[in-house]
């Protein structure tokens, strides 16, 4: 791995990602877990808050003069450096029962992620990047495999993979994506923070959802550009900002940024 003025700030993702998979693994599945309903109808459950405040008491030790943005208690701060947790990411299927669910880590410096890091421990994985440094996949920053987006350059040859149908058709845009389903060799939908680990491997070449928030995005973007891919909105907007999110290989970016095209 290249030397990165982040190198310090990446060590401390994977520590606080540590933290937040003690405790996630431990109320995955637990009988007495505990699920609310926020005010926009997505479930919360007592490991999403707990991993949150976790992080933040870590961080608040650790690196206090930063900001923190975080998926259930908001923004704290206003320092410039301002580190993005989404404490659980997929927590339907945490909820459920389902292993694809992750915590999201990522450090923005102003408006650029510079260090992303997602950790999975129910599938054993972990993903990470640094601005400059490449993407890596692996158990810890000492046994790591350089990440790298997939050479597929024909729609027809690729692979797509995508979270919610319905989203799309909500946004607008049903028959966008239908067409660019068609066009594609294979799509899947495996959903969430996966779809844009998948392209960071290689294993997919294109994923894309129409509404996310920063903190679904912000440690998947990186993590996708280090890796060699592009990260932007579905409207061609470079980065975590949304309108939702259009990870690919690069080289079939601006064919699919055509075929999602609003009307």
């Amino acid at each position: 791995m290249k030397a990165s003025p982040f190198a310090d700030d990446l060590r401390l993702a994977h520590v606080l990602a540590d933290q937040a998979d003690s405790i996630t693994a431990g109320r995955f599945k637990a009988l007495d877990l505990r699920v609310d309903r926020k005010p926009d109808l997505t479930p919360v459950t007592d490991a999403d808050l707990a991993v949150e405040d976790a992080l933040r008491a870590l961080l608040s030790r650790s690196r206090a003069r930063d900001s923190v943005l975080g998926e259930e208690r908001g923004l704290t701060g206003t320092a410039d450096r301002r580190w993005v947790l989404d404490p659980i990411d997929a927590t339907k299927n945490f909820v459920r029962g389902v292993p694809v669910w992750a915590t999201l880590i990522a450090l923005m410096d102003g408006d650029e992620v510079v260090v992303g890091l997602v950790s999975a421990p129910a599938l054993n994985r972990r993903w990470w990047a640094a601005r400059g440094t490449g993407a890596f996949t692996g158990r810890s920053l000492a046994q790591s495999t350089p990440l790298s987006v997939s050479k597929v350059s024909q729609l027809a040859d690729a692979s797509l993979s995508y979270s919610d149908i319905g989203e799309w058709v909500a946004a607008g845009r049903g028959n966008q994506f239908a067409g660019l389903l068609g066009q594609c060799w294979r799509d899947r939908g495996f959903g969430d923070f996966w779809s844009y680990m998948l392209v960071a491997e290689g294993a997919c070449d294109i994923a894309c959802e129409p509404e996310l928030a920063l903190h679904d995005m912000a440690a998947c973007a990186v993590i996708v550009t280090e890796a060699g891919g592009r990260f932007t909105s579905i409207d061609g907007k470079p980065g975590p900002f949304g309108p939702g999110a259009l990870a690919s290989n690069g080289l079939l970016h601006g064919e699919v940024l055509a075929q999602l095209a609003a009307d």
